[in-house]
């Protein structure tokens, strides 16, 4: 028997419109700093300009993932389109890693081989990006914890900001030193920033593809809570897996005294079950699939696995 909980939309239609709100703030200054990095030959205004370039393709996925989030499931995906968010996800952790190589290599070359900079452009282009990201922070904080997309997008919006910190300071290195490899400095700081936050998201996005358990579930725990019901004398195929954001769904064989199927205890046991794995451990397991077995049939069951 199945048991579930109804789920709203509204979170999804809250963040659909944060996001596309960053979004539009994001390629409207795109573009302004890739002709920042163009005028002033900076690798560091370039690689803010990259990441920003990444973070609209990924506001942009994460647009996308929002929107299908919030069609019916139907026959043939019978969970909806709960998973487009964590396939979004390790998308924009693949996009990161490309990113950081291409600038890690760049950066390296031009500390062994300097290259002209003009640090005034690259100071005020600076500012502007981080302008545009506070901006895009402000409209993304409060749908931080909504989901994986939603989270991902403040991350790395917030290491966009940083950058553009970076940036400036580099440029006032830059102009009050004339040494104009701070550019490059720079530009591994960016990198630095960007490659653990997207090994993260992948991993995380990784895991629940995978089907892993919940990190914050210990399955013996669940095992056991589940053994302390009246009747219960087993538990076994327990399996817990993440589809999505706030949906987390369980399954077992559950093996009860025979004398539950007679006096009608078994009904009960069930519903004492799903009650449990609802609301006793750190996170809810919002669907849980239990099959109540006797002892003669959970036997037959072992000797047909082995």
């Amino acid at each position: 028997m199945s048991h579930s909980h109804n789920h709203s939309h509204s979170h999804s239609a809250t963040s659909r419109k944060r996001l596309i709100a960053a979004l539009t703030v994001t390629l409207s200054i795109l573009v302004a700093e890739l002709i920042g990095a163009a005028l002033s030959n900076s690798l560091a205004l370039l690689a803010d300009a990259g990441h920003m370039a990444v973070d609209s393709i990924c506001l942009l996925t994460a647009t996308i993932a929002a929107i299908l989030m919030t069609k019916p499931r139907d026959g043939h995906k019978t969970w909806g389109y709960a998973r487009a968010e964590v396939i979004a996800a390790a998308l924009q952790a693949g996009m990161l890693l490309i990113l950081t190589a291409f600038i890690a290599t760049k950066a390296i070359s031009n500390l062994m081989y300097p290259s002209q900079l003009h640090s005034g452009p690259m100071m005020i282009f600076g500012a502007i990006g981080l302008l545009a990201n506070l901006i895009s922070l402000a409209i993304l904080a409060g749908g931080r914890k909504d989901n994986l997309n939603m989270r991902a997008a403040f991350l790395e919006v917030a290491t966009d900001a940083l950058g553009s910190v970076a940036v400036i300071i580099a440029a006032g290195l830059a102009m009050v030193t004339g040494w104009n490899s701070w550019d490059a400095i720079a530009s591994l700081i960016i990198v630095a920033m960007m490659a653990p936050r997207a090994f993260i998201l992948l991993r995380n996005a990784l895991r629940i593809l995978m089907e892993t358990a919940p990190e914050e579930l210990d399955l013996d725990e669940v095992r056991k809570h589940i053994m302390e019901v009246d009747h219960v004398e087993d538990v076994h195929d327990l399996h817990v897996t993440t589809i999505g954001t706030g949906i987390v769904a369980l399954t077992a064989h559950v093996t009860v005294d025979d004398s539950c199927f007679y006096d009608g205890h078994s009904i009960g046991i069930l519903h004492e079950i799903q009650d449990c794995v609802a609301s006793h451990f750190p996170i809810s397991i919002s669907h849980s699939t239990i099959q109540i077995d006797t002892a003669a049939h959970r036997d037959n069951e072992l000797l047909q696995h082995d």
